[in-house]
């Protein structure tokens, strides 16, 4: 498997963007401030991420999906790891991530990196997102924020 940068001419991966975050209009937005690099495994996009800047020596990880077929293999460890590398190497002092209150095995992946938890956005799903969310049979109403210093 490799990870590398999104060429500027190919195509997003748009179902692997909207398995992780289904509002298109917010993928659009963090796109067009980031950048997406993708996993390729035999030159099939397998896996996704966004790395966008948000602040003064801060970037966030926005997106990060992996394959249906392909979760639980350690590709989205791999795929965190790429990303805190490729912060670490463009200077960035801070990574973020976020996920929601539901998103267990991500909260547990997130951890397992490295990264705390540092915060709670109330009803962050509720207010931008137009249906309810549910995984894990739990409703997803708050973000849960998490940082890890680089």
């Amino acid at each position: 498997m490799i990870i590398r940068p999104k060429r500027g001419e190919e195509a997003h991966p748009v179902s692997l963007l909207l398995s992780a975050d289904p509002s298109w209009a917010l993928v659009e937005a963090y796109l067009a401030r980031g950048e997406c690099f993708v996993a390729e495994l035999g030159g099939e996009v397998i896996g996704v991420y966004v790395l966008v800047p948000t602040g003064p020596g801060t970037a966030e990880i926005k997106n990060i999906a992996v394959a249906e077929e392909l979760q639980g293999q350690g590709i989205g460890k791999q795929l965190v790891r790429h990303a805190v590398e490729t912060a670490r190497e463009r200077g960035y002092v801070q990574l973020e991530i976020g996920t929601g209150n539901s998103s267990l095995s991500q909260l547990a992946l997130y951890q397992k990196c490295g990264f705390r938890i540092v915060g709670v956005e109330p009803d962050f799903f509720v207010r931008h997102y137009p249906e309810a969310i549910y995984e894990n049979g739990l409703w997803c109403r708050d973000m849960i924020r998490l940082a890890m210093a680089l």
